[in-house]
């Protein structure tokens, strides 16, 4: 028995060559880091293998392939386990040294065999003497070699092989998702699975295998980002949905472990050598057709519930599904995340993968390099600006990527005028650059048209769908025109910060006056730049070619666009809102404040005046209920007399009422639409209480966040406090009490504050 156990010893060490071969490739197919693999359609597939490949554990070969089926050499697992142990960096010590007869130093595995079976003592040959580097792995020795890893020995899982070492397997979660012959090869995807899942496994000594190659393990992490910019201005960074940034350590991520939750693994420099997502659940890319508070419908008629409080990961920031389902558009790419019951438990804005290579359309209906964009791949349908389009419908300067998860060539009309601030590394080939306050990411495709601008000069950018830049060209002439809007967030007379549509944030000093700019705080502003770090502000207006019909979705002959954004302006700024959330069937010409088209002129940005604003009367009731009186005649009988109930609505200064009412409203604040003559209350609107509200939640006096949300102040809210009876400013009731109790509107809207008791 004991000859028998030291036979298999000496195998199954000798095979811990054989699992690590999922990756490596041998000289003959020298491997390109390549950003995605047209061949792995497995979503949880793919993340395992970009995990793996951020690590240098595997990668692809340059067709852009992975070749998932592929079976693995004993020699290419040498060269896998190297990088699964992050060894790499001893792999020069063992170049000259022989060990196998059959294992030359000329051979191109030499070292990676040398190290894993001399330097770390985790192989042995056969009882030959000989390696055989080419032959192939068994998924029970990948199995057994991985058990090992994790500390495990003969003694530890029995003698009998391999059953020992699967179920050894099976209990420290290697084998999660395989279930496979123990004679049956292996294949790179079936192997990618088992090193991810060992990257997840706790060893024998219960500390986790992850921490053994790694300095400082950051658990239960979300990743929002693969391509933000670092604090040494270096692009490819990874961010965290905190905030947190980290630089990484060997490769720039393709994007596909975005919106995901795991673990990042850092170099002793704090480097992320790599990101290990969750196993947890499942994931699916969809396509928006229409998004609403509770119901997600994509373009393959596939209907998803959703509750308005889960997560969602909206421009590299958490939020809810609540607060952002009004900007999904029709042709957005969402990732929706499942729970084991089923259900979806969080949503990440995007397909998981960031623009890696770009086109710039030059001549009017071209679709000249989108080939090389897809790979080769056929088939795919066309959006524009997130909406259906066809090659007849591109114009110049747009620009042109693939999202391979969802098979769609992505194009987008945005570009941006400013002045060139900095870059990172050189103007002769960026790989970031500033321009209005914002660093953008650079893909190789601007790299010519960039190498042409020096800093301090005024330029336009070709921004792709996830605002990267995919070329340059001049701002003076008209040549490509700016296009970008957004909220103007905040606004003085030294410095504005606006929230462009698109997603990204930019800031500048303005020139204009005090008053004129902060005028502007919460409306929707178009941006330009006429010097360099100063941007310009022009609040929206005009356009209207008639009235909305929303029924019918038209402004006047026009139609609407399938994304169509609808803003509704009120005292306190703008608001995003659905088609479906207007209450009127019609809104004329005159509350239609802007409307701006796209490329097929149809109607893809709004401003109406708010119906809440604009009709209704908010302030604190004083309510008397209707009562019954009795009374008897001459004649001895009972009449009944019935007083209906009043209301009376004080509003500040203004008193509104008493009306006769059938309404039952008893205290707060409330909002009544009047009839024409005033006299008369036609509807009347209950608001939604928010009590014991912290001061410490609200964001300067024009916006407040409770349990997520965050609501926009009316300038005009009305404040009461309880304890001395009496309207007060909004300082005053901050100053009074340290939290309030606010009355909202459907809208998002603050209409009332009460404070004391």
């Amino acid at each position: 028995m004991v000859k028998r156990q030291t036979r298999f010893a000496a195998l199954l060490l000798a095979l811990i060559l054989l699992a690590s071969a999922a990756a490596a490739l041998p000289a003959a197919a020298a491997s390109t880091a390549v950003t995605g693999f047209s061949d792995v359609s497995d979503s949880s597939n793919a993340a395992d293998i970009e995990c793996l490949r951020l690590l240098g554990v595997l990668d692809g070969y340059s067709n852009n392939t992975f070749a998932p089926a592929g079976t693995l050499t004993r020699a290419q697992f040498c060269k896998m386990a190297a990088y699964a142990m992050n060894a790499q960096d001893l792999v020069g010590q063992y170049r000259a040294v022989t060990v196998y007869p059959d294992v030359k130093p000329s051979y191109w595995a030499a070292a990676y065999i040398n190290l894993a079976a001399k330097g770390k003592k985790i192989i042995a040959g056969y009882p030959d003497g000989k390696f055989y580097p080419g032959r192939t792995v068994t998924y029970a020795q990948a199995v057994t070699i991985l058990v090992r890893l994790l500390g495990y020995a003969d003694a530890d899982v029995g003698t009998v092989w391999p059953d020992g070492y699967i179920a050894q397997g099976d209990a420290s979660g290697l084998t999660a998702g395989l279930k496979l012959s123990p004679s049956a090869a292996l294949t790179r995807s079936q192997a990618a699975t088992l090193f991810a899942n060992l990257l997840r496994a706790a060893k024998k000594d219960s500390t986790t295998y992850a921490s053994s190659i790694a300095s400082t393990v950051v658990s239960n992490a979300m990743l929002s980002s693969s391509s933000a910019t670092a604090s040494d201005n270096s692009g490819g960074a990874m961010q965290l949905a905190n905030g947190t940034v980290y630089q990484m350590a060997y490769k720039t991520s393709n994007g596909l472990l975005n919106g995901r939750k795991g673990t990042l693994l850092l170099n002793k420099q704090g480097k992320v050598m790599t990101f290990v997502p969750d196993t947890t659940g499942s994931s699916r890319v969809v396509t928006v057709s229409e998004a609403k508070a509770t119901l997600l419908t994509d373009t393959a008629g596939g209907r998803y519930v959703l509750s308005a409080s889960i997560p969602a990961y909206y421009n590299s920031k958490e939020s809810t599904w609540g607060d952002v389902y009004s900007w999904m558009t029709p042709g957005t790419s969402l990732t929706l995340y499942f729970g084991s019951s089923g259900t979806v438990e969080y949503v990440f804005a995007g397909s998981g993968s960031v623009s890696t290579a770009a086109v710039v359309v030059y001549t009017q209906g071209s679709s000249a390099g989108f080939s090389s964009l897809t790979g080769g791949s056929t088939g795919y349908t066309i959006y524009k600006d997130g909406v259906k389009a066809t090659t007849g419908d591109l114009k110049k300067y747009d620009v042109a990527t693939y999202s391979s998860a969802t098979n769609t060539i992505r194009v987008c009309d945005n570009r941006l005028v400013g002045y060139y601030e900095d870059c990172s590394p050189n103007t002769a080939s960026p790989s970031t650059i500033k321009v209005l306050g914002h660093t953008f990411s650079v893909l190789p495709s601007a790299a010519d048209t960039l190498s042409k601008f020096s800093l301090g000069q005024q330029l336009t950018l070709l921004l792709t769908e996830d605002n990267q830049v995919a070329g340059a060209v001049e701002a003076s002439g008209n040549v490509a025109t700016g296009n970008m809007i957004g909220i103007a967030t905040s606004a003085s007379a030294s410095s504005a910060t606006v929230n462009l549509l698109s997603g990204i944030t930019i800031t500048g000093s303005v020139s204009s006056s005090d008053s004129a700019s902060s005028a502007l705080t919460g409306q929707l502003v178009r941006v330009y730049s006429n010097q360099k770090g100063y941007i310009g502000l022009s609040k929206l207006s005009g356009g209207a070619a008639g009235d909305l019909d929303v029924v019918n979705r038209k402004l006047g002959t026009k139609s609407l666009s399938d994304n169509v954004m609808i803003f509704e302006s009120n005292s306190g700024g703008v608001k995003a809102v659905s088609l479906s959330q207007l209450t009127a069937a019609k809104i004329p010409a005159s509350q239609v404040l802007y409307a701006s088209y796209d490329w097929a002129d149809r109607a893809k940005v709004l401003v109406v005046v708010s119906a809440a604003s604009s009709e209704y009367i908010f302030g604190r009731v004083q309510y008397t209920p209707g009562y019954d009186t009795q009374s008897t005649d001459d004649e001895g009988k009972v009449i009944t007399t019935h007083t209906s109930a009043s209301l009376t609505l004080i509003a500040g200064s203004k008193t509104y009422g008493p009306f006769s009412t059938s309404y039952d409203a008893t205290s707060g604040f409330v909002g009544i639409k009047l009839n024409t003559d005033g006299d008369k209350i036609e509807n009347l609107i209950t608001l939604t209480k928010l009590g014991n509200v912290a001061n410490s939640a609200w964001s300067g006096q024009n916006a407040v966040t409770v349990a997520g949300r965050t609501y926009t102040v009316a300038s005009d809210v009305l404040c009461y406090n309880l304890s001395s009876r009496e309207w007060v400013t909004l300082s005053a009731a901050h100053a009074f009490s340290s939290a309030s109790t606010l009355y909202v509107d459907d809208y998002g809207i603050v209409r009332g504050v009460e404070v004391g008791q």
